[in-house]
């Protein structure tokens, strides 16, 4: 087995997918600001920055996420990082670009193995700008209830199998952790039962070929059916362009014990 694969890393039992609405044409200024600013900031205090992306479908929309050993370090990382000094220096600036950061989803991992996991690889130094060609898609599924060991099951065992056979490769699948927001300073949506699952493509046309693809396979209109049955709402899909120092921008590396990949 390759070393990479044998040293593969959880990166995060606890997790926040951030949405940020941002004022026309400040995207890419606060794009560079986090970059440049706020990721190893974070880091040095335990959190992990897993992605920052722009949408492709939004041009005012910027999608993060952050993960965290547990709730305790959750708290105590957040205090200190917005009660610090890199935040208080550019806060203003950052502030300045968004109309909108309450836009919050609190989750963690449906089961370990559906984590975030990844090789060990050095982020991109700061002032990297070359732009990943991957494509990163989340979809959230805002469901009646919350997502129970049966509903996992089904997903890992009768609807993975077709999104993997269409060309998606899976990253990760969270749920909603229904843990009380223990740093109110930031709102969380704590109202929502969601199943999140997040896919990697090599480009768009990859992605684009999985959609053509998806729609000819044998059962995948009675799976999903059986999807929608079990929805609120209509899935909620993001089409990701990870920033140029995004850690989360490979194609994830096949673990031999993980049928989800």
């Amino acid at each position: 087995m390759p070393a990479d694969v044998q040293q593969l890393r959880r990166l995060a039992p606890l997790m926040e997918l951030r949405q940020y609405r941002v004022h026309p044409g400040k995207r890419d200024v606060l794009m560079e600001l986090f970059e440049r600013e706020f990721i190893e900031s974070q880091e040095a205090l335990g959190v992990k920055i897993i992605g920052q992306f722009r949408d492709l479908d939004d041009p005012d929309l910027f999608v993060w996420v952050r993960g965290f050993d547990d709730l305790p370090q959750r708290a105590g990382a957040l205090a200190a990082f917005y009660g610090g000094p890199v935040w208080q220096a550019h806060r203003a600036a950052a502030n300045a670009t968004m109309v909108d950061s309450d836009n919050v989803l609190q989750l963690r991992p449906a089961r370990e193995e559906l984590a975030f996991w990844l090789a060990p690889a050095a982020r991109p130094p700061q002032g990297a700008t070359a732009q990943p060609a991957a494509l990163i898609v989340a979809t959230i599924y805002y469901l009646r209830a919350p997502a129970a060991d049966n509903f996992i099951d089904w997903f890992e065992q009768s609807l993975k199998p077709l999104l993997r056979a269409a060309g998606a490769a899976a990253l990760a699948s969270l749920v909603t952790d229904p843990s009380p927001n223990n740093f109110p300073n930031l709102p969380v949506r704590e109202d929502e039962s969601v199943f999140v699952w997040f896919a990697w493509f090599e480009d768009q046309p990859a992605y684009e070929r999985y959609l053509a693809e998806l729609s000819r396979l044998p059962g995948w209109l009675a799976q999903s059916m059986r999807l929608a049955a079990c929805l609120e709402r209509s899935p909620e899909v993001h089409r990701l362009s990870p920033g140029a120092r995004s850690l989360l921008r490979s194609r994830p590396p096949t673990r031999s014990n993980d049928a989800s990949q």
